[in-house]
């Protein structure tokens, strides 16, 4: 029974870098990783919306996460990488520099979130997890974006089927 409640207490999330911080976002609402791809641009959308890709015949809207939490924007390099997340009934992709690894957490290594995390909006931040001499910020995908942004993005997807 210990054993159990041990790993009750762990979660995977799938580790990546924006800008020189490492984020983490649950394993379980990762569709797969890709790399980056070109996307189209779409007429009055979200200026962190970085436009639609076709990924096997669906279209996928992709965010870029500089442009969402308000960072320095650089361009990204080789080791950029598009995370397919599914939130709900919504897949969108997000646009990082990099993917690093899956780790798995203890829950007795999550802090609760603070109010101000390098500059983002405490509401998509879970916590920060202590794993080894690094911290790495949890996002919390389900509050990445608004009921109205999230409709916005399915009927993006919607029209450009």
């Amino acid at each position: 029974m210990e054993q159990e409640s041990a790993v009750a207490s762990e979660f995977q999330c799938v580790v990546f870098k924006i800008g020189k911080e490492e984020y983490g976002v649950p394993i379980t609402q990762v569709k797969e990783i890709n790399r980056l791809s070109t996307t189209t641009k779409v007429p009055k959308s979200p200026m962190f919306v970085e436009g639609i890709i076709n990924l096997r015949g669906q279209i996928i809207p992709i965010i870029d996460m500089k442009k969402r939490f308000d960072l320095t924007l650089s361009e990204y390099t080789g080791d950029a990488r598009i995370i397919v997340i599914q939130v709900a009934n919504n897949s969108f992709g997000i646009e990082v520099d990099s993917v690093s690894e899956v780790l798995r957490i203890s829950s007795s290594n999550v802090e609760p979130a603070p109010q101000i995390a390098c500059g983002i909006d405490s509401d998509y931040i879970t916590g920060v997890a202590k794993v080894a001499d690094r911290l790495l910020i949890l996002l919390d995908l389900d509050s990445l974006l608004s009921d109205e942004e999230k409709a916005q993005l399915q009927k993006m997807s919607r029209e450009s089927a």
